[in-house]
């Protein structure tokens, strides 16, 4: 081969190379800045299915004992009593969603458990003027004094 064709391939691969980096550059920026973009966005979506999944499990759990056991036994009440506190609970979160979406935050993801209600708003930060709304909305209607009530922005584009 001729030291001609010789430095023309071997500038033709050089080229090939360099075009390769550039679009390996290219299109990993463009694939971790959507992913970046997913997991923000979808915060609040994933975590409203991670606790449905879970509560659907507590369902399948509560229902294989109301359909084990005698309707007056022990057991029976208690699982009953169990799937209608969850029920209540989930009515519950979905309403104070709502209205702290109504005070003009993008989303908001409200956990009941028995001894607190976590409250997670779509805000890069929280005044205390805007916690205190938010206190007193979930207070009244909550119907509790002296409560657990946590309140943590949590970022999210939308």
């Amino acid at each position: 081969m001729s030291n001609g064709k010789k430095i023309a391939l071997m500038s033709t691969l050089v080229l090939l190379l360099a075009v390769t980096a550039v679009f390996n550059f290219v299109l990993a920026g463009t694939q971790t800045a959507s992913v970046d973009a997913d997991v923000e966005v979808n915060y609040f979506t994933t975590y409203r299915a991670d606790r449905n999944s879970t509560r659907s499990e507590e369902f399948v759990q509560l229902d294989s004992v109301i359909s084990a056991y005698a309707a007056d036994s022990e057991e029976y009440v208690a699982a009953v009593e169990r799937k209608q506190e969850l029920v209540e609970m989930m009515e519950d979160e979905l309403v104070m969603e709502s209205i702290i979406k109504t005070m003009g935050f993008s989303d908001a993801a409200v956990a009941i458990s028995d001894s607190n209600i976590n409250v997670f708003v779509n805000s890069s930060e929280l005044t205390s003027e805007m916690v205190t709304k938010i206190f007193y909305a979930l207070e009244i209607e909550q119907n509790i004094r002296d409560g657990n009530i946590i309140i943590m922005p949590v970022y999210a584009e939308s």
